[in-house]
């Protein structure tokens, strides 16, 4: 009997030391929390909606990476790079008139945590190619060692810019948008899209290294044929160091493919 009590209280103090391990950051509700399940997964990332992967989870992959705006607030960077997060993408501006407040800031203090990290302009389909091109280039730095620029394309929900051009038009003003901002800082930009988007203006025709948003599905099946460089698997991550839902992305390669990549792919 005594024996018995004793095994019942050990299992409570390791239950207990479990619970506590697991206990979610500031700001996440409690039992909201799950540590990415899967093998080689980071065991600091988190998902507060993990999705049941049926084609080839995300978590297996060496190197992942964040992108935010102003909405993650402030960010510990330090802790965020000690999480095992390799890299950022920052917003930086929107069409040809809008900067993300934050964006200085983000830039500066990435920076000075050591996380490789560039910017993407968010395009607006009311400006030609040129001027969203122009206002990336006037707020973003050409800056040593940091990574392509990226043009987001996807269809926009604002009310002061419904449009959706035909496809064609979509195709050519977003070339006028690589070449210009590809001169500028000696790296052809990466392209971040979405599914509905990609297969609306046939974006594989573009000759551009892909960042593809697939949330539901392995992107060789939601982007079929597709190359991709990197994999937005989620908008519900956990990552220590910013508060709230953050996006996590994976790197299509190993950790020496990364270095490779870094070594061909920085502005220089």
């Amino acid at each position: 009997m005594k024996f018995l009590t004793k095994l019942l209280l050990g299992l409570a103090v390791v239950t207990f030391a479990v619970s506590c391990g697991r206990t979610p950051p500031r700001g996440q509700a409690p039992g909201g929390y799950q540590v990415a399940p899967g093998p080689g997964a980071n065991p600091q990332l988190g998902d507060r909606a993990p999705h049941q992967w049926r084609n080839g989870a995300p978590y297996g992959h060496a190197v992942h990476g964040i992108d935010i705006s102003r909405w993650q607030g402030d960010i510990d960077w330090n802790r965020v790079r000690g999480a095992g997060i390799s890299f950022a993408f920052i917003k930086a501006t929107e069409g040809g008139d809008h900067a993300d407040p934050n964006f200085r800031r983000y830039w500066y203090e990435a920076a000075q945590a050591r996380i490789p990290r560039g910017a993407y302009h968010f395009y607006y389909f009311c400006r030609s190619g040129a001027e969203n091109a122009y206002w990336y280039i006037q707020n973003v730095p050409r800056e040593a060692g940091s990574l392509p620029p990226v043009l987001d394309m996807e269809w926009t929900n604002s009310r002061n810019c419904p449009r959706r051009p035909p496809a064609a038009e979509v195709l050519r003003e977003a070339e006028v948008f690589m070449q210009i901002v590809g001169r500028h800082y000696g790296q052809r930009p990466i392209i971040y899209t979405t599914v509905d988007f990609y297969r609306e203006n046939q974006m594989g025709r573009m000759n551009a290294e892909f960042w593809l948003r697939s949330v539901a599905d392995h992107p060789s099946v939601t982007y079929p044929g597709q190359r991709w460089t990197f994999w937005q698997y989620t908008g519900t991550g956990i990552v220590p160091g910013i508060r709230g839902d953050t996006d996590i992305n994976a790197f299509a390669g190993s950790a020496a493919d990364w270095a490779r990549w870094l070594q061909a792919r920085l502005v220089r």
